[in-house]
């Protein structure tokens, strides 16, 4: 565009990159709420991240439905709280989120985590696993939910290399 663009394309234009920032930090902000819930022991909550009918793909298999996915995560949560501490037994950091917008209610991205058990004595280290989340969200009542997600592990290695 020049400085001849009628300043309505140009706003509408500048509004739709602003949504779509918008959009990608609400999405943003909906994984790291994930993270924030499965945390601190609120998988109750999970209707607050994932749709109705969502998948997750993780090491362990699949779990469909948010009935399964909350069943799941308190399920994993009590197994890592060793210390019975109730809180924090494993902390969930996620780094280098890209999104894709695919649609006016749709998009998909992915982003790494870090993995940390807090149950370990010093001198261990703290990390479980190093991962990447692939995802597909889908806007519900005009909230952003995860609809799909695959952890994909990348560290440890089961130990069989391929040569």
């Amino acid at each position: 565009m020049n400085d001849m663009t009628p300043l309505s394309v140009r706003d509408s234009t500048r509004e739709d990159r602003i949504t779509a920032m918008l959009d990608r930090e609400d999405i943003r902000t909906l994984r790291q709420h994930y993270s924030a819930l499965l945390d601190g022991n609120e998988a109750d909550r999970m209707g607050e991240v994932f749709t109705d009918d969502a998948e997750v793909v993780v090491t362990v298999g699949s779990m469909k439905g948010l009935e399964e996915i909350k069943t799941s995560l308190r399920g994993a949560y009590q197994m890592f709280d060793s210390r019975k501490a109730g809180h924090y037994p494993f902390v969930h950091a996620i780094a280098n989120h890209e999104i894709t917008l695919t649609g006016p209610d749709t998009a998909t991205g992915s982003c790494y985590l870090l993995d940390f058990v807090t149950d370990r004595p010093g001198p261990q280290h703290p990390f479980l696993l190093l991962g990447r989340y692939m995802d597909d969200y889908v806007r519900v009542n005009g909230e952003w939910r995860i609809s799909r997600s695959e952890l994909d592990v990348l560290w440890p290695h089961d130990g069989a290399e391929e040569d």
